[in-house]
């Protein structure tokens, strides 16, 4: 079918930017899913729209934050486009959908349009805005696509991106820095709320007037990483060994082949591993680069992952070991929360340490072999080994599962669509309540070891 004309939006009016990543698994979504738009687009007309993937579109690592793109995309597309459309590899869209919902907007106007959601308590992961009443400003899910119309991005904000940097270094929560940034103080436009740009599951009764869906899983690509493939790394300290290393054992420790304790005491009855390096108060960055050499030595066994968290890290280990199923753990992968440095001005990425950052061994070899150090024991670990990362021309791997915060700091409707795999810190919570409730085992993995336990025995 085609669409009439009355619509008043033609298909190369649009250009999608699919928020793709530079790593294999990434790249081989992100192509799928530009796939199924123009296959999707074939049937609707003969020209069809520009559809990008982001990673192709700069080699600057920091691009993925998209609003030091948007002067380029003015230029390309401005004159000729009406739409900007930003979706993630694992959105489905329905074409026909889209094009009747963007037409209901005026083409000459000021639009940016999303899934709203709203923070219900001031939170550090946006800097406490609106501390008074943070529910009152909306940022976008990026799970349900976004869209911007091109008279906002031409008029406003490409002339903004170059003539006004990011006022803030950091780059945290990127949907809520792109609103602020947009929303300029009451000067530009609020977020439009767009009932059809939807995180339901595809398929499901609730998704039939949706635009935008999601798969009902998470990907599991091949059977989970085993429990053997992947070493654990507990960062803690002595006065910390009464308080929060019980809660590990109380929740996920069980679930971790190897794992060990790194602290500046060495206590037997944990056991903790004293590296000789003295306890910093923040930082730890000479304890992460010892934790590193360390898993390349003969004193800990071969595996395939070093995953390095807090000692207030929850995590989900089976959750994790059905991510890393769709990872090559031969290349230099770093996956985790991406955070960003000085993006603007050509900073870089970084994992952020407490919601687990996550390497494959030919990372570990390539960080090691590169000579990168710590300036000092104390310096950020996670940053230092972005600077590294970045020098050495490796991405960062995002997944959105990585929670630096804790639940609460966390809109209620991004998690509803989520199955987390980490939160981080303890303060005015219980620690074991959060686990049981946000990170219990996954049934997939449970299965899967189960089989795995049927097979070993009926051998």
């Amino acid at each position: 079918m085609r669409v009439p004309h009355n619509n008043k939006l033609d298909l190369r009016e649009m250009v999608f930017v699919i928020q793709s990543q530079r790593n294999s698994f990434h790249v081989r979504q992100a192509e799928e899913r530009r796939a199924d738009l123009l296959k999707q687009v074939h049937d609707l007309t003969e020209k069809p729209p520009a559809v990008l993937l982001l990673h192709t579109l700069s080699d600057n690592e920091g691009d993925w934050s998209i609003l030091p793109l948007l002067p380029y995309l003015s230029r390309s597309f401005g004159k000729n486009s009406s739409w900007i459309v930003f979706l993630e590899e694992e959105t489905n869209v329905k074409m026909v959908t889209l094009l009747q919902v963007l037409a209901k907007f005026p083409k000459n106007k000021e639009w940016f349009l999303g899934k709203p959601l709203h923070d219900e308590e001031s939170t550090i992961i946006h800097h406490y805005a609106f501390a008074e009443n943070p529910s009152i400003f909306k940022y976008p899910d990026f799970a349900a696509a976004w869209a911007l119309s091109m008279p906002l991005v031409v008029r406003r904000l490409a002339n903004k991106v170059r003539d006004e940097p990011l006022k803030s270094d950091f780059t945290i929560d990127l949907k809520h820095e792109i609103a602020l940034y947009i929303w300029d103080g009451g000067n530009g436009p609020h977020l439009t709320a767009v009932p059809e740009l939807c995180t339901e599951p595809e398929g499901s009764p609730n998704a039939q007037y949706c635009a935008t869906t999601l798969r009902k899983d998470p990907p599991l690509c091949e059977e989970p990483v085993k429990k053997e493939d992947i070493f654990v790394a507990v960062k803690t300290c002595r006065k910390f060994h009464s308080e929060r290393v019980p809660v590990i054992k109380k929740t996920w420790e069980k679930d971790a082949l190897f794992l060990e304790y790194y602290s500046d005491h060495a206590e037997p009855s944990i056991p903790t591993i004293n590296l000789g390096v003295p306890n910093t108060e923040r930082g730890h960055c000479g304890k992460t680069f010892a934790i590193l050499q360390r898993f390349l030595s003969s004193a800990v066994p071969d595996t395939k992952w070093l995953v390095i968290v807090d000692d207030d890290t929850l995590i989900s280990l089976p959750r994790l070991r059905v991510l890393l199923s769709c990872y090559d753990p031969s290349a230099p992968v770093c996956l985790g929360e991406r955070y960003g440095y000085g993006l603007s001005q050509g900073g870089y990425s970084y994992i952020t340490g407490g919601g687990g950052m996550v390497f494959s061994r030919e990372a570990v070899v390539r960080l090691l072999n590169s000579g990168c150090k710590c300036y000092s024991n104390d310096a950020p670990d996670d940053m230092v080994l972005g600077m590294c990362l970045n020098a050495l021309g490796l991405p960062i791997t995002h997944s959105p599962l990585f929670h630096q915060a804790r639940p609460e700091d966390y809109s209620k409707d991004l998690l509803a669509h989520q199955v987390p795999i980490s939160f981080h810190k303890h303060w005015n919570l219980d620690p074991v309540a959060v686990f049981n409730k946000w990170l219990r085992d996954d049934w997939r993995t449970n299965t899967s070891d189960e089989h795995n336990e049927k097979s070993k025995t009926e051998l």
